[in-house]
């Protein structure tokens, strides 16, 4: 359903077009315009041999004796889930160590991501896993009794997608040896839209373990409201703004010494600009 509000003096007559095209109005259609001007399309198509899909932009047009107005558009998509093209990947990891897996699926709308550990939703209340929203999930301080086989799930309106498996397995690590800071994953370059939330990911690895912290490379303070710690290092910005755009450092430090390993991404804050009428 597509809404048409219009003010004016009666009488109003509301049209609709599809990518510049009237919309097919009638008995034999699918589509029926309500009274109030509102565009109702019956069971929804996707594209099939000799029919043409349902999905594409759609605006009004209203017309009386003084003139006609016409909407902005609005973009109607077919929700859609495919196979995930990034798959999580079985991997060994020392005891006290860090454990990360990744998953990616590009679907409409946007699938809500979780986590299974030997087929059971992973625990959302233990401290040392932690889920960030574009698929990821790490593990720190490894426990022997956090081996086993990892997959995560997609879901959206239009299906549930299972990942591969990926197998964890913990081996007796040595935690007296010293090992350098080293950062697993730093932050990735990012573009969203004014009010929007920014993850900025960063988990390190070392022993002892590494302290993480977060700089801006132009040396501007990165302030203190709306910023999270996920886990041991990922920096949340909830309602980002344009001053929020820079480039962000991460850096994984020796506890007591001035060695460190430093990661860096771009935020790039889009102004969120009106669509025209």
């Amino acid at each position: 359903m597509l809404d048409c509000r219009v003010e004016g003096e009666e009488p109003i007559t509301v049209t609709w077009l599809k990518n510049g095209k009237p919309v097919p109005i009638g008995v034999g259609t699918r589509a029926t315009v309500l009274s109030n001007g509102t565009l109702l399309i019956q069971s929804f198509q996707k594209k099939r041999d000799g029919d043409s899909t349902d999905a594409g932009e759609y605006h009004c047009a209203a017309q009386n004796r003084y003139g006609m107005l016409v909407s902005r558009k609005a973009r109607v998509h077919l929700a859609s889930l495919p196979k995930f093209h990034t798959h999580p990947e079985s991997m060994t990891v020392d005891e006290g160590g860090v454990a990360r897996f990744q998953c990616q699926v590009n679907s409409i709308p946007e699938a809500n991501i979780t986590w299974e550990k030997d087929r059971m939703a992973i625990s959302t209340s233990n401290e040392r896993y932690t889920l960030l929203p574009m698929g990821i999930l790490q593990i720190t301080g490894v426990k022997k009794s956090d081996a086993g086989v990892f997959r995560c799930v997609a879901t959206n309106i239009a299906n549930t997608r299972y990942s591969h498996e990926a197998l964890l397995n913990i081996t007796g690590g040595a935690p007296r040896i010293y090992k350098e800071p080293v950062i697993l994953s730093g932050p990735q370059n990012l573009t969203i839209t004014v009010h929007q939330t920014a993850i900025l990911e960063c988990i390190a690895t070392g022993n002892p373990r590494p302290i993480v912290s977060w700089s801006r490379l132009d040396g501007r303070s990165i302030g203190v409201e709306g910023i999270q710690v996920l886990g041991t290092g990922n920096l949340m910005i909830s309602d980002v703004s344009l001053q929020h755009s820079g480039v962000y450092v991460c850096a994984a430090n020796r506890p007591g010494t001035r060695m460190r390993r430093t990661a860096l991404g771009r935020l790039v804050v889009q102004g969120d600009f009106l669509p025209y009428w």
